[in-house]
């Protein structure tokens, strides 16, 4: 059971590239997660805008570059079973360059998607972005 004692923030980033989303498998070592799928994104750091770390995070986590980065949604996610409550700021953005890498730790593979071809299963913030029924490849 986490400790946390106030709301965790976050972003995170469904890329777009030649009508398909790219999605990570999220590595065996995450202690929430592992082995599901969601967009690259992680936590806001202090003195960062959102949009800082949706960009920072996307970079640290795939190696990509984006454009057009934009504010798609807000994921609340407050789980009291499991003490923890995370509020994630969900953006789209566009493929520029570069190839998506596995990291240790973070992810195990990254895929390019169809939107109706989501791989199960999927991690919570991501289930419950997808629930809203707003696809990103029409956003």
């Amino acid at each position: 059971m986490s400790t946390q004692t106030r709301p965790l923030i976050g972003t995170a980033v469904w890329v777009r590239k030649e009508g398909r989303i790219l999605l990570a498998k999220r590595a065996k070592e995450k202690q929430h997660g592992a082995g599901e799928w969601c967009p690259p994104g992680g936590h806001l750091e202090m003195l960062e805008t959102l949009e800082q770390c949706a960009i920072r995070e996307t970079q640290e986590e795939t190696g990509l570059e984006l454009a057009n980065l934009r504010l798609m949604h807000i994921v609340e996610d407050p789980r009291p079973d499991a003490g923890i409550h995370y509020v994630t700021f969900v953006y789209v953005a566009d493929w520029v360059s570069g190839e998506p890498r596995p990291q240790k730790g973070e992810s195990d593979e990254w895929h390019w998607f169809a939107w109706e071809e989501l791989p199960q299963p999927l991690f919570r913030p991501t289930m419950l972005f997808t629930s809203k029924k707003i696809n990103p490849l029409e956003f």
